[in-house]
């Protein structure tokens, strides 16, 4: 039952193709929290985006043409508290049809002939998640001081400065080593 209610809170993101003339067709999207929650495990917690889609829809092909921008929660990789990163992607994507759906890439969507109406919520979230940088650290300010959390900051500085005081006699005799040759 669960599932029935997420893919309808997802059905907001169908476009129905079936009846439209040829041409080009724009859609606009709010992107939020409701939309990453239905992704499972989702690194995203919650987001403020605004989506336009276009579809240019001819009689050999369709395509969808995505262009956001807005600012995702993630959490930060140094301080652990959630942050707001800012981001923003475009992209061209190609919607085929095919009863079996070929490798061609990541740019392809494949739908079924008899198809009336695409959902494009999997396609959204993939070009999301890929535009987030790979280091989630807060950002710094204009003095170039970290927006991080400052008391864990401390902490990390005490366990940090701590655990290089604890020198291994090991490393000291492999480095050694390295400079004999």
């Amino acid at each position: 039952m669960q599932h029935f209610f997420a893919m309808e809170r997802l059905s907001v993101y169908n476009i129905a193709f079936k009846g439209l003339k040829e041409g080009v067709h724009e859609y606009d999207f709010h992107i939020g929290k409701s939309f990453f929650d239905h992704f499972e495990g989702s690194l995203v917690e919650d987001g403020d985006l605004e989506l336009i889609v276009i579809l240019e829809k001819r009689s050999s092909f369709m395509s969808l043409h995505l262009k956001f921008s807005g600012t995702v929660t993630l959490t930060c990789d140094r301080c652990l508290e959630p942050y707001n990163q800012a981001i923003g992607n475009e992209a061209s994507v190609f919607v085929k049809f095919g009863e079996t759906p070929s490798e061609e890439g990541d740019d392809v969507i494949w739908i079924l002939p008899d198809e009336n109406q695409i959902n494009i919520a999997q396609t959204i979230y993939e070009y999301i998640i890929v535009s987030i940088p790979l280091r989630h650290v807060h950002p710094y300010d204009k003095k170039g001081v970290s927006s991080c959390d400052p008391v864990m900051l401390k902490k990390l500085e005490e366990y940090s400065r701590h655990e290089s005081e604890k020198s291994d006699e090991r490393w000291g005799e492999l480095k050694k080593l390295l400079n004999n040759n």
